[in-house]
């Protein structure tokens, strides 16, 4: 009984110490154009995807990269402006957890998609992410560089996978593309079952 009570006195004593929580940016003393910076690095849930379309156009080719440099931050920004603008809620956590699922899958098949289908899945997968943040990001002071900053990390990242991919030509490397494609799918799956799960 009386360690209970230490127990409790001790959860009393702590209770004022208890910071809020800040459920999706990240604080971390830089600013909100550096947390929006890092956002994306420390997010799974949105760095799986963005990743995982930048590998399917890699693996289609240097052309696919470009579009999808172009079409990827552009549709996520738009996506996070109307979303930081209406505020409304996000898209359920479980269609998310799909979209990965199945973007991971079409890299780990390897599939020769044509332009504008690859183009298509970037931007509605960039503006249904992004629509999360920007609606995430209206409760935040800083909100508008923080989305800049989300901006200039996912041009960073697609700018240099695709590059990267784009020149794979060995059977091995091709391979080891699509299987982190389908790692990222069973993240994807994982994502769903918890999702589900709550």
């Amino acid at each position: 009984m009386g360690a209970l009570r230490n127990v409790a006195l001790l959860a009393a004593g702590l209770l004022p110490a208890v910071t809020p929580a800040q459920a999706h940016l990240m604080n971390s003393g830089f600013g909100p154009f550096y947390d929006g910076l890092a956002h994306p690095l420390m997010s799974p849930e949105d760095i799986l995807p963005a990743l995982a379309v930048t590998l399917l156009a890699g693996l289609n080719g240097a052309r696919y990269g470009r579009w999808v440099l172009a079409t990827l931050p552009a549709a996520w920004t738009a996506g996070m402006a109307a979303g930081w603008a209406l505020a409304l809620p996000s898209a359920p956590a479980a269609l998310l957890a799909v979209v990965t699922a199945l973007t991971g899958a079409l890299v780990a098949a390897d599939l020769k998609l044509p332009l504008v289908v690859v183009m298509g899945w970037a931007g509605a997968l960039g503006a249904l992410h992004g629509y999360g943040n920007g609606g995430e990001l209206a409760a935040t002071a800083g909100g508008l560089l923080a989305i800049a900053g989300i901006a200039c990390s996912l041009a960073t990242v697609v700018s240099l996978l695709a590059g990267q991919v784009a020149t794979v030509e060995a059977p091995w490397a091709r391979l080891a593309v699509r299987i982190s494609g389908s790692w990222i799918a069973a993240v994807g799956l994982f994502m769903l079952g918890w999702s589900m799960k709550s």
